[in-house]
């Protein structure tokens, strides 16, 4: 055992509160409602008062762990745990998202944490002051982190100004039409099941829907590297999913390869921006469209990609417009490598921080 630490369990750390059916009037409010996949809404009304930790504690997103600092509506699908005089609350935080909870959880199809489980967990506890030289070593990384993830949001909404300034407000009437899948092509992925991995060198992850909204994870599935290279996904592609949950991304992960029901965009003849904004644009009426089926995964077609015209303006004109919009759209993809960078260095210190392999200075 490391000098100073002690062995003890959860229970004699932490408090934990239980969440209540989400609210009726959930749109437009002011409190996020935080269920086991984060934030589900927004109400007027909230039931938990400020700086508390979300767990998951049923379903696919059992065991996942957030940190909310204002007051919000903990959801019935979620545990709220606070730390008492024995624990610093972000380093509770840190230590939580180490223990790899969903691991713990009862249960099959259907896997649930409990209360009980949570506070029987063993753990090796370092004096308070030293949690909270751990918590702010942790902090700094995340701290950054959301300040280019801020960036982004701003660099983003700069460029969609342009985009719309420039095909929106001040379109030119004389420009050609064109329909969305003739600027660009977007490839569907692989039934990925049919292209099991061989070997434990060459393979890759499997990127599907939830790991377009939440990354490669050690539960994605994984499938032979040895497959047609366009549908293989890198750093920097537009991925767009036309079912179920319909997103537009520009992928910041690791290579992976293009499951189906998701296009990979690429055009030969046109700029990134150009048809990732141009699909942007389309992309609630893509949703309206897949909201609107009467199935439980709704989807749209490749028709309603050709219904969805795109304005062409001339080629001095489109030249004009990369010269101000490319340096922006260059500084989001610099800003996502520094992001995956950070978020490295944060996972690979997380562990051995939490068990004493790495020291820090308090």
């Amino acid at each position: 055992m490391k000098k100073n630490w002690q062995k003890t369990t959860l229970e004699k750390i932490t408090n934990i509160l239980s969440g209540k059916s989400r609210p009726q009037k959930k749109d437009n409010g002011k409190y996020p409602i935080y269920g086991g996949n984060g934030v589900l809404g927004f109400t007027n009304e909230y039931n938990i008062s400020s700086k508390l930790i979300v767990v998951g504690r049923v379903g696919a997103y059992c065991g996942s762990v957030f940190f909310e600092k204002n007051n919000f509506w903990l959801s019935d699908n979620a545990l709220g745990i606070k730390s008492n005089e024995n624990s610093d609350l972000k380093f509770l935080y840190y230590l939580l998202a180490n223990l790899q909870l969903n691991q713990k959880a009862i249960g099959g199809a259907q896997p649930l944490l409990t209360q009980g489980i949570i506070k029987q967990i063993s753990i090796l506890l370092p004096t308070l002051p030293e949690q909270k030289a751990i918590a702010k070593t942790l902090s700094s990384l995340d701290d950054k982190i959301d300040l280019l993830h801020r960036q982004n949001k701003t660099v983003e909404d700069m460029a969609q100004t342009l985009f719309r300034k420039w095909f929106v407000e001040e379109v030119d009437d004389g420009w050609e039409e064109k329909p969305l899948d003739e600027i660009a092509n977007y490839l569907n992925g692989l039934a990925c099941q049919k292209y099991p991995n061989e070997n434990e060198v060459e393979k890759l992850p499997v990127l599907k829907i939830k790991e377009l909204g939440s990354g490669i994870t050690e539960n994605s599935d994984w499938v032979t590297s040895k497959i047609d290279k366009k549908y293989i996904v890198e750093f920097g592609d537009v991925i767009f999913s036309w079912s179920g949950s319909l997103m537009l991304k520009i992928w910041d992960g690791q290579r992976c390869v293009l499951n189906q029901h998701l296009f990979k965009i690429t055009s030969e003849k046109y700029p990134k921006w150009f048809y990732y904004f141009w699909t942007k644009h389309y992309l609630e009426k893509f949703i309206g469209i897949a909201d609107s089926k009467a199935t439980t995964m709704g989807h749209i077609k490749r028709g309603d990609l050709t219904s969805s015209l795109v304005l062409i303006p001339t080629v001095e004109e489109l030249s004009k417009m990369n010269n101000m919009i490319v340096p922006e759209f260059e500084k989001l993809i610099l800003n996502f490598k520094q992001i995956r960078t950070l978020e490295k260095l944060r996972d690979t210190l997380l562990p051995k921080l939490m068990s004493g392999a790495v020291r820090v200075k308090f």
